[in-house]
């Protein structure tokens, strides 16, 4: 039996707990894209079935989801910049918007302190993102 796929780094997902479930899924896969697309070393090789079919790579390690109120989503994103912890925002004014040019327009346009977080993904050394999400609750 071998042993247990330890990671050094983690992957986490915090979404405001008020979110409907749509807006849910839909926050998880923008955020998470923010990651895979700036760092290379967590997705994996491609998939392939016994008829050998071939799909698309995946994150090498598990993505996990948290859920908070807003205040919390203020203090872990405050948490997260303050640590230099890399994090992906998603802001109730992108639900507003149609395109990528108008989402980044979006999040320019409000303070750092100011924004009116949904949702955040972190991405980093275990100890560190665990401490930025601090409080916060599993997904259920």
């Amino acid at each position: 039996m071998s042993e247990p796929v330890r990671f050094e780094t983690k992957i986490a997902v915090v979404l405001r707990e008020d979110l409907a479930a749509w807006q849910r899924v839909n926050v998880t896969a923008f955020l998470v894209s923010g990651i895979a697309g700036t760092r290379p070393e967590v997705v994996g090789e491609p998939y392939e079935d016994a008829d050998g079919q071939t799909y698309l790579p995946m994150f090498r390690q598990p993505v996990m989801v948290f859920e908070g109120d807003k205040e919390f989503m203020r203090v872990a994103h405050e948490r997260a910049v303050r640590r230099g912890v890399e994090c992906a925002v998603f802001t109730q004014e992108l639900f507003a918007t149609g395109n990528d040019r108008d989402n980044r327009a979006a999040v320019k346009a409000v303070r750092t302190e100011e924004l009116d977080l949904v949702g955040i993904a972190v991405y980093g050394p275990k100890n560190a993102v665990d401490k930025v999400l601090k409080g916060a609750s599993k997904h259920p």
